[in-house]
């Protein structure tokens, strides 16, 4: 086997053995990263999780986005209310491309709701943040609530494999009202976690931190994709979020 520029009588007698090492290892390396892809898939494609993203759907979404429209609503600002948010009809809230997202990824948001700060009364920026944080706060009261079952001893935490279990459902419910919570107060616009970061900001910053608002979902999806593929996520986001599962179901 001929090397490029190397003749014969100069190749070294380890060159084939070192291309034929070299090929079973990016064969392998292929190898891993398909059945990688595959298990994947699988887990997508998984009945408790297809149920839990359906209760998600009509649950989770919805609650989420009315908590902000109320909160806004109990802080003096109806524009929400008047636009038809102040309700707990997932279609009210669709946003397609925060569904497409949490159906891949696990994470996804629903459609912006409108607040108008300056009708919040007391202080604005105090009650901005409120208002943001309301919808993550749904995201672990709805955690909690699918908690007590395990809790309660009514649902085993632990139990043989079977295609649809209410184990499985519950605790995929658990997981991932508990990864949205975190993911959303991720201080990056336009997530509820920015203007909660705001408000801790000096009023000079967060107006600078207002300006990303106008990149919205295509950019938030952009950034995200880059701190997966920087591994942020796997190295911040998950113990978080596996702490607070083992919170809520074991300790």
């Amino acid at each position: 086997m001929n090397l490029p520029f190397m003749t014969p009588s100069l190749r070294s007698p380890l060159s084939d053995n070192h291309v034929i090492i070299t090929s079973r290892f990016w064969c392998r390396l292929l190898s891993d990263q398909v059945r990688f892809r595959q298990l994947e898939l699988m887990n997508m494609f998984n009945p408790n999780r297809i149920i839990t993203l359906m209760i998600l759907f009509l649950t989770s979404m919805p609650i989420h986005e009315w908590a902000h429209a109320w909160a806004a609503y109990r802080l003096g600002d109806d524009t929400a209310a008047l636009r038809g948010r102040l309700t707990i009809n997932p279609l009210a809230h669709l946003d397609p491309v925060g569904t497409i997202s949490l159906v891949f990824f696990g994470f996804g948001w629903g459609r912006p709701v409108p607040v108008s700060p300056y009708r919040l009364h007391g202080n604005r920026r105090a009650n901005w943040a409120l208002v943001s944080a309301a919808g993550p706060f749904s995201n672990l009261i709805l955690a909690m609530l699918a908690a007590i079952p395990f809790r309660m001893g009514w649902v085993p935490l632990y139990s043989g494999a079977s295609a649809i279990s209410l184990q499985g459902i519950l605790g995929s419910f658990v997981m991932i009202n508990l990864s949205l919570l975190v993911f959303n107060l991720i201080p990056i616009p336009p997530l509820d976690g920015s203007r909660i970061f705001a408000w801790l900001l000096p009023p000079r910053w967060a107006k600078i931190m207002d300006q990303f608002e106008r990149y919205g979902a295509i950019g938030l999806m952009l950034v995200l994709y880059l701190l997966s593929r920087l591994g942020i996520f796997s190295m911040i986001i998950s113990p978080i979020v596996n702490f607070m599962v083992r919170a809520l179901l074991i300790y």
